[in-house]
């Protein structure tokens, strides 16, 4: 081969050029690479050295070719707030949440913000420690959050035009809500107010006639009055019907005098003397001194005839001091619901319940093995107006023996024996009733309020005394003398001329309970 060729020389000449020239921009290049990647490895240091020694990365970390690894500038601000210390003071609501409660109201806070994130398990948990630290959290946490001056709704009228003149201006009213009106205030509110009519059965139509709103108000009274005297219960309810009731049976004392001076119900059929003997037989006048019977002339009315459709304007009842109106009773109305009295319209009764050891099994000394009885025993008391009395033990029960309660049913079965159901008054009593004293007579110093009664004894030669008091049961402004207390009971022998006392140990109080068979008594 001919070195000397000049093709030849040529593209050797051109080749190495080439080479050359490549191999000259490859270093330049990589040159330039090197000096950025110097450049930003000072960059990158001086940030390491401006940031928390936590976020330093080791050399390690880096590329082993330099180049440097993908970073995430964002990551900063989302672990900032899971990190204690120095690095979670840019946040300080996150580390009050992580603060654990100390006070029985954290306590109770946090629970409630657990039971909203739905975690029960330890919203329970805070719910029990709260309340070992403090029992009463709830009502703190409703206070604190749920503040009563927050519920209060000012009124959006403060005086209106279309205002009754009964109503009082609200403009006075403090800002906590209305003030409590008194019941007289409230009563006498209805003053000018009529019986309303019935609602219309369909709306849109007419309502229905209503012609007791019509009635004038004397006649209205009159009628009331009739009601009073029929049943002064029914005459009470009548109150609830409508707001003009409501005034007249609040306000009429009229009606009040003529039910407390009447002998339906009021204290003409009340003796404070005995007015018969054990028997039921009326005592003679000889047998009543001088100051009993001005007593009885002064105090009972019961021989006046009045008729319940007579007007208490047609009639005198005599004005005895017993019935005047006093502080302790300033109105009629008052004196009937507040003063001793009996009732006739129904009987008392009163039941006993006591355990009684049964005979032992002398064969074992378990006491499971003891028998025990409960003994159920029922005493009736029924008064009459006449100054009679019925008293009855038995272990027959109240549905069985108050509609037999009479006079009549005793003197067909006493001390016979008898299959029908009346027959349960073979054992009763015959007996005699007093109250005692007065308001302005005390009978040998007794004090107004007990019941005096005697009746026979299981022989003839005893004789029964009792003293009960009259009470009051159930709720404060319900039904008033309605239970009879025990005081003393007591046993009198005719012919040793001694007195024995019972024990009343088992023994409990009598309640009345209305019987309706037995209508007005």
């Amino acid at each position: 081969m001919d070195d000397n060729n000049p093709d030849l020389e040529t593209f050797r000449k051109q080749w190495q050029e080439e080479v050359s020239a490549r191999s000259t921009s490859k270093e330049q290049v990589y040159n330039s690479a090197k000096a950025y990647s110097s450049h930003e490895r000072s960059e990158r240091s001086k940030a390491k050295s401006a940031l928390p020694p936590s976020y330093v990365l080791n050399d390690e970390a880096e590329g082993v070719d330099g180049i440097s690894a993908q970073a995430y500038h964002d990551l900063e601000d989302k672990d900032d707030t899971r990190r204690l210390g120095v690095e979670g003071s840019k946040h300080p609501q996150s580390r009050q949440n992580l603060k654990d409660p100390q006070s029985a109201l954290e306590h109770y806070e946090k629970a409630i913000e657990r039971e909203d994130q739905g975690n029960l398990g330890d919203s329970l948990n805070l719910y029990r420690k709260a309340y070992r630290l403090d029992a009463g959290v709830d009502r703190l946490y409703k206070n604190k959050h749920f503040p009563p001056s927050s519920n209060k709704i000012k009124p959006t009228d403060s005086n209106p035009s279309n205002a009754p003149v009964t109503v009082p201006n609200p403009a006075h009213h403090s800002l906590d809500g209305p003030s409590a009106i008194s019941t007289n205030n409230l009563v006498n509110s209805f003053s000018n107010t009529t019986v309303p009519p019935a609602a219309p059965a369909i709306e849109g139509t007419l309502p229905p006639p209503c012609p007791i709103a019509k009635i004038p108000s004397e006649l209205l009274i009159e009628i009331l009055l009739k009601t009073a005297i029929a049943d002064v219960a029914s005459f009470a309810r009548l109150s609830i019907v409508c707001k003009r009731f409501a005034y007249l049976v609040a306000t009429e004392d009229r009606i009040w005098e003529r039910i407390c001076r009447g002998h339906e119900y009021g204290f003409a059929a009340m003796h404070y003397i005995w007015k018969t003997s054990i028997a039921g037989n009326p005592l003679p006048t000889t047998l009543l001194d001088a100051s009993d019977l001005s007593l009885d002339d002064a105090l009972d009315i019961s021989t006046l005839s009045l008729d319940p459709c007579t007007s208490f304007n047609n009639v005198r009842l005599p004005r005895s001091p017993i019935l005047f109106l006093s502080d302790l009773y300033p109105s009629y109305r008052q004196m009937l619901r507040t003063r001793p009295r009996l009732r006739f319209n129904g009987c008392y009764i009163s039941t006993v319940n006591y355990h009684r050891p049964g005979a032992s099994n002398t064969s074992t000394n378990s006491t499971y093995t003891c028998p025990v009885h409960i003994v159920t025993y029922y005493r009736y008391l029924r008064f009459f107006r006449d100054g009679t009395c019925l008293s009855l033990l038995t272990t027959t029960e109240p549905a069985d023996v108050v509609h037999y309660l009479t006079k009549e049913n005793l003197e067909a079965h006493h001390n016979k024996e008898s299959m029908l159901p009346s027959a349960i008054m073979r054992h009763a009593l015959k007996g005699r009733w007093r109250l005692s004293g007065s308001l302005v007579y005390q009978q040998n110093g007794e004090k107004e309020g007990d019941v005096h009664i005697e009746t026979e004894g299981v022989d003839a030669k005893y004789m029964y005394k009792m003293q009960l008091s009259l009470r009051s049961a159930g709720r404060v402004c319900g039904t008033r003398n309605n239970k009879l207390v025990w005081k003393g009971f007591w046993s009198y022998n005719r012919l040793t001329d001694d007195w024995a006392t019972f024990t009343l140990r088992n023994d409990r109080a009598f309640f009345w309970s209305r019987v309706k068979s037995y209508a007005m008594g």
